[in-house]
């Protein structure tokens, strides 16, 4: 077994969601065992937030990290494209506190990872392995997420939505040990797949200092009488995407443990509660 780096340089710039700030990102190869870390380079000395889950501070329709006071937010997407694609380490500058949104999904992200390639790296000694021996269970009423004991890592998904459009829909994905063959599987099943908002919600998150930097060209926005803005990538984008949250939320675990990951109706506070059980059980 290997770790993997970039192989090169990865570029993006683009409005963040919620602070509607344009931000620009680079991405470099970082050292074998440095692991996926944020740099603000906007700021003096250009401080480091790591991506892991005791840099969690909000997860207000977003996963936010920080460290002494300075934050970054909405990691989730980037960051699940690293790990799905085989990321273990990797320098993520930034100029600004938020990742931009792009097209919602990770597909940007994805296919720049696979354009630039990954290089191999050597496991470090003081490596550490995370073993799911019990069921760990979170939940908040109708709600949860659970780490089960599996012989393969999977992630499976479900969520139910008054709207007829969404509806009841459920999406599985299996994290194969093949590199390669993981991160296609990642950039053609779960990378695609779009943020989504509820129509009648829209208002009230703009009046709260939210979604500043959403729209119709990098949200599905779903109303009583269907989408807004259609076609859907996949019949069942909405769940693919909430599968993609919670990758990018687990992958502050560093690893993904081997274990069957299976939610419905879930959210980043949950998926980040699980994370921490699963830490708390080592």
């Amino acid at each position: 077994m290997q770790q993997h780096t970039i192989a090169g340089e990865i570029y993006q710039s683009g409005v963040g969601l919620h602070s509607g700030i344009t931000t620009n990102v680079r991405i470099l190869p970082a050292q074998a065992g440095s692991g996926r870390y944020f740099v603000r380079v906007d700021l003096p000395d250009g401080p480091i937030i790591p991506a892991q889950i005791a840099a969690v501070n909000q997860t207000v329709l977003s996963t936010q990290l920080d460290k002494a006071e300075i934050s970054v937010r909405t990691v989730e997407h980037l960051l699940a494209s690293l790990a799905g694609m085989g990321v273990n380490n990797a320098r993520i500058e930034i100029d600004g506190p938020e990742v931009p949104l792009l097209d919602g999904s990770a597909q940007i992200w994805a296919d720049s990872i696979a354009q630039v390639g990954l290089k191999p790296q050597p496991i470090p000694e003081n490596s550490v392995n995370l073993v799911i021996k019990d069921p760990i269970w979170v939940y908040q009423e109708d709600a949860f997420v659970c780490a089960l004991p599996a012989p393969e890592t999977r992630f499976s998904y479900g969520i139910d939505f008054d709207l007829p459009a969404i509806g009841n829909q459920w999406h599985s994905w299996l994290l194969v040990a093949d590199v390669e063959t993981a991160a296609a599987s990642f950039a053609a099943e779960i990378a695609p797949a779009r943020t989504f908002g509820l129509l009648h919600q829209i208002e009230y998150l703009q009046q709260t200092g939210l979604i500043k930097g959403g729209s119709l060209d990098n949200a599905l926005v779903c109303g009583p009488d269907g989408w807004l803005n259609p076609p859907l990538r996949f019949a069942n984008e909405p769940v693919r995407h909430k599968m993609l949250d919670l990758v990018g939320d687990l992958s502050l675990l560093g690893i993904f443990p081997q274990a069957h990951f299976l939610a419905y109706k879930a959210s980043h506070n949950l998926h980040i509660q699980l994370a921490q059980r699963i830490l708390a059980a080592q």
